[in-house]
């Protein structure tokens, strides 16, 4: 039996536990005497899960990087797939409108903020432990109500020919010290950017993450419009240091060779805010729990095929253990932090509202 005949009976199963559980609850009409105690009596409406090889996306990934492995989806299991390309924090803003009445089954999300947000507003059912237990439990939901995809860890990238590895900075804090001033590249309106303050912020508190942006304010940092200008600056030799994440000097390194770059790479103490792994995630929009071709689509992107995948081409982690990060990179293990809940980098609206306090932000 094929990987996807396997997985499409799984799915069967969990369509109709997912739809047996779901069930609308419809009160009967019922005639009382005044004195008898009233009783209400109600009969279940089931929602019977449907496998019509087609499914409606909604990917805040770009077109390019993850259309050739939906094409492959759909080439092994006949399963049409509708997208709709849009940033991950528009088209949450756009599902948290819609409601139940979404179109949608499934949300790809570059940021696990934005699945963080609609968990909390419960428009995600509980995805099958046969999805998310193939995935590093410190990389994805807490309550499975997302499944994380890969990993973006953020690091420093620094001028070699300037700077020797000793004389960078290992934490967060040290990067805001006043040797730095003026020296140092962020992207404030970048979603990469305002998820490691949200971490900051839920890591160590509000008070020390407004000290930090502050901090970064005072030292009089060099700002960008994307972590590719910054990467871009570094490498021309006109910027000491930025903050970024790492797939991109990957990525330039695989283009030009890394013994080309004057850029490096160097990640700071594990467990340090400036050393976060964000994550790509998907969830299953509760009003569509019973679509089985979703949780197929879903179950793929978790599979060692697409995992590979995008080790080669997108240059990121895998969340899968039996498959290799991009080489050179840290073991995604050790930059896991303890019972540090991805789904809490919601709170991205404290974070924006911080920013604009210190006019890192319009």
């Amino acid at each position: 039996m094929s990987v996807s005949a396997r997985l499409r009976g799984v799915a069967l199963v969990l369509g109709f536990a997912l739809a047996l559980t779901s069930c609308a609850a419809i009160p009967e009409a019922e005639v009382v005497d005044e004195a008898a105690s009233t009783e209400q009596t109600t009969q279940e409406r089931v929602v019977e899960p449907v496998a019509d090889n087609y499914v409606i996306l909604y990917s805040g990934r770009n077109e390019s990087l993850v259309q050739p492995l939906i094409d492959s989806f759909t080439e092994q299991t006949g399963i049409a797939v509708d997208i709709r390309y849009a940033g991950s924090s528009e088209l949450a803003a756009q599902i948290l409108e819609e409601g139940a009445d979404s179109p949608a089954a499934v949300f790809l999300s570059q940021d696990a903020g934005a699945l963080g947000a609609l968990s909390l507003e419960g428009l995600f059912a509980e995805l099958p432990a046969e999805i998310t237990d193939r995935v590093n439990p410190a990389f994805t939901s807490h309550d499975d109500s997302w499944v994380g995809i890969t990993g973006r860890a953020r690091v420093v990238v620094y001028d070699s020919e300037t700077l020797s590895v000793e004389q960078l900075p290992n934490t967060a804090d040290e990067i805001v010290g006043p040797q730095w001033s003026g020296k140092v590249g962020v992207a404030p309106g970048n979603a990469s950017f305002q998820s490691f303050v949200t971490a900051y912020r839920v890591m160590k508190g509000d008070s020390a993450a407004d000290q930090w942006v502050s901090g970064l304010n005072i030292n009089d940092p060099q700002i960008f419009e994307s972590n590719g200008a910054i990467l871009d600056a570094v490498n021309e030799g006109t910027l000491p240091i930025g903050l970024i994440n790492h797939y991109y000097w990957e990525r330039l390194a695989f283009e030009r060779g890394a013994e080309n770059l004057r850029a490096k790479l160097h990640f700071t103490d594990a467990g340090d805010p400036a050393s976060i792994v964000n994550v790509t995630g998907m969830g299953l929009l509760d009003a569509q729990s019973f679509d089985l071709d979703a949780l197929e689509l879903i179950a793929f992107f978790v599979s060692d095929e697409a995992q590979q995948y995008f080790v080669e081409q997108t240059f990121e982690y895998p969340l899968l253990p039996t498959i290799d990060a991009p080489e050179g990179l840290p073991a995604l293990d050790d930059l896991a932090v303890a019972d540090f809940d991805l789904s809490d980098l919601a709170t991205l609206k404290e974070t924006q509202d911080l920013l604009r306090k210190y006019g890192l932000i319009l």
